[in-house]
C-alpha cells in the first residue's frame, strides 16, 4: 500500500521538529543571562498564539508565540502566557525583536538592508 501524501511530507520532516535551537541571552554588558531552546514554529502555533493574545496585531501575536514556545535546557517553558505584557513593556524592542527573529529562524543581514 503507498503512503498518503502526508504521511510522506510529514515524516521527512520528524527529525527537524524535534530539533531545538538556542539562543543565548545576554544582558547589555554582553553576559549570558540564560539559554533560550526553540523547536521550529508551526502554523498551529501561530494560531493558538493568536487566539491567546485575542487579537491580529503581529506584534502582540509574535510576543505570545514566543512565551509559548521558548523553553529552557530541561525542557520547561521559559515563560507563562501572562508574561508577553511585561516583556514587551520591560524590554527594549531591539532586543524583544532579535530573540522573536532567532524564533521565527530569520537571518537579517544589516548591511544588505541598508543598500
Amino acid at each position: 500500500m503507498q503512503k498518503r501524501t502526508i504521511d510522506l511530507l510529514t515524516e521527512s520532516y520528524k527529525d527537524q521538529m524535534t530539533a531545538r535551537r538556542k539562543y543565548e541571552f545576554k544582558n547589555k554588558n554582553g553576559e549570558k543571562i540564560v539559554d533560550l531552546y526553540f523547536k521550529p514554529l508551526t502554523r498551529d502555533d501561530r494560531v493558538r498564539a493568536q487566539g491567546a493574545a485575542n487579537t491580529d496585531d503581529a506584534l502582540t501575536i509574535s510576543t505570545y508565540l514566543l512565551c509559548k514556545n521558548a523553553e529552557l535546557e530541561d525542557g520547561s517553558k521559559a515563560f507563562a502566557i501572562a508574561d508577553a505584557p511585561n516583556l514587551q513593556r520591560e524590554l527594549p524592542e531591539s532586543i524583544l525583536n532579535e530573540i522573536e527573529l532567532f524564533m521565527f529562524d530569520i537571518k537579517l543581514d544589516v548591511d544588505s538592508a541598508k543598500k
